[in-house]
């Protein structure tokens, strides 16, 4: 299975509730910090929701 790491590069400072409540569920919340998490439907909808605030690569198992 893919891995895909997370990446967060904005501030969350200023976003909608929703938004922050996304990052906090990656395990991010600052920038700079990374997490490493399985590449699924339910990843790439929180992606997708954040898109703008962070940046993903993807892992070699």
């Amino acid at each position: 299975m893919a891995k895909l790491k997370i990446t967060q590069v904005k501030s969350i400072i200023d976003r909608t509730e929703t938004q922050k409540q996304t990052i906090r569920a990656m395990k991010l919340g600052r920038p700079n910090y990374s997490v490493i998490m399985p590449d699924n439907p339910q990843t790439r909808g929180m992606i997708e929701k954040v898109k703008h605030l962070i940046k993903v690569e993807e892992v070699n198992d």
